[in-house]
């Protein structure tokens, strides 16, 4: 692996901007692509949310059945729901949806019947703030893609902030210079919030996740980059 100095949050940039205030949001929702995206992507903020005593809710777009078992025995579309459900309880969330569309294939779903979703999501959660992936889809994954278009969407359409979970493009580059992976990040400047994060929970609930996390996968090395840091960038800006 290189020298990853210049890249990790921790370093004197990441102190400088660092900071623990997230939006005042009572019941945010996540929207998310797949079963382990709310573990290994958002896990870390959901579980400061949950420490603040709110009631984050996360809807899943597909079961992940497209992906591989790992060492593990079974239907992956079940396999892949029941460790959503265990990873949310470690956690600490209350409420997940898992709806079925198929992995792989969201980015051909008609955009209205996603963004119908998540209207349907937020009324029933009477969500106020909206958190998903980047634009990018932090990884390139078109599904990640088509879930953070259907956030900012109905976000705009319905005055909801949406936060969008990203990578430092440092930190990005690293990544792809070590694997070859196709990891997308955003220059300091576009950095909205840079949270300090505890990563405990998050650790558990990747745990629960034994079909995907496959030791020495750059999902790993992405955590020991960031260190105690995660990255967020406004995709719908909170109104003043």
């Amino acid at each position: 692996m290189g020298n990853a100095e210049a890249a990790t949050p921790g370093g004197p940039a990441g102190q400088e901007r660092a900071s623990d205030s997230l939006p005042a949001w009572r019941r945010p929702l996540a929207i998310v692509a797949h079963p382990d995206d709310e573990s290994f992507g958002l896990g870390a903020v959901l579980a400061r949310f949950v420490e603040r005593e709110e009631t984050p809710s996360v809807l899943c777009f597909t079961h992940g059945e497209a992906s591989t078992l790992h060492g593990v025995e079974g239907d992956l579309r079940r396999v892949r729901a029941g460790e959503l459900a265990s990873a949310a309880q470690l956690l600490g969330l209350v409420h997940v949806e898992l709806l079925d569309e198929a992995d792989g294939q969201l980015g051909d779903v008609n955009p209205h019947l996603l963004d119908q979703a998540v209207e349907q999501a937020i009324r029933r959660h009477d969500a106020d703030g909206l958190l998903t992936f980047d634009t990018t889809g932090v990884t390139g994954h078109p599904d990640h893609i088509a879930a953070a278009h259907a956030a900012i969407s109905v976000g705009k359409a319905q005055g909801l902030p949406v936060l969008g979970w990203t990578l430092p493009e440092a930190v990005a580059r690293t990544l792809n210079a070590e694997s070859g992976a196709t990891f997308a990040g955003r220059p300091p400047d576009q950095l909205s919030l840079v949270l300090r994060v505890s990563r405990s929970a998050q650790l558990q609930a990747v745990q629960a996740h034994p079909s995907q996390a496959v030791p020495g996968s750059i999902l790993w090395r992405r955590l020991e980059l960031l260190g105690d840091r995660e990255y967020l960038t406004w995709l719908v800006p909170p109104r003043s």
